[in-house]
């Protein structure tokens, strides 16, 4: 452990945290708790954290990384053909994909959540987490519009706590019902639903009213 990067220590740690917080939720994920399960001495988390909320705060900055990750090639992306529920509907299914992938991540965070709010002291990094969800959503929604000429006739910011609020609800039923296919065709409808505050240009394409997968 005395060879081993500061850097890959930090890391370590991180999968620790996020293994302990899935399996045991925030109550069990102490020092000790994480240190353990990163097969570590105590010593080590000091030495690449000042304290258990600098921790949990990166668990915080992670879980955004991840949603960024999973509709960074749609603000890249030059599509401008689609319909813009369609564009909504295509950032869901990713979005939808990263937790079918790591669930424990996903119930990882749910948990951080809930615990965060039980306490005014930490209720900021709660606060933080959905913060900084609304403005990634917020930036592909007005990557999305500006892409397909649709304009918004509801304040984009409104409509981000929409989609994030639709996505959490998503999310929940996917963890505790494991049905893929009702997961789309709940984004399906959620991106139907966003959609309904837009106004497409002339004559742009309707939305899909079906997906093979759906």
């Amino acid at each position: 452990m005395a060879h081993m990067p500061a850097n890959e220590r930090r890391e370590a740690l991180i999968a620790a945290a996020l293994r302990v917080v899935a399996r045991d939720g925030i109550a069990g994920a102490s020092t000790r708790a994480i240190v353990a399960e990163a097969g570590m001495p105590l010593a080590s988390f000091h030495y690449v954290f000042a304290s258990h909320d600098e921790l949990m705060a990166e668990l915080v900055q992670r879980a955004v990384n991840e949603e960024y990750r999973a509709i960074a090639p749609l603000l890249g992306s030059d599509i401008t053909d689609a319909a813009l529920g369609d564009l909504v509907y295509a950032g869901l299914v990713r979005y939808l994909d990263s937790v079918k992938a790591e669930p424990e991540r996903e119930r990882a965070m749910l948990e951080l959540t809930q615990y965060a709010l039980r306490d005014e002291r930490t209720a900021h990094l709660a606060r933080l987490q959905y913060e900084r969800y609304t403005d990634l959503v917020q930036m592909a929604l007005e990557a999305a519009a500006g892409r397909t000429g649709w304009r918004w006739n509801t304040p984009v910011a409104d409509v981000a706590r929409m989609v994030v609020a639709l996505a959490d609800g998503i999310t929940i039923s996917w963890l505790v019902r494991r049905d893929d296919r009702e997961a789309l065709a709940l984004a399906r409808s959620a991106a139907r639903a966003v959609e309904a505050h837009a106004s497409a240009p002339a004559a742009a394409p309707a939305s899909a009213q079906g997906d093979p997968r759906a």
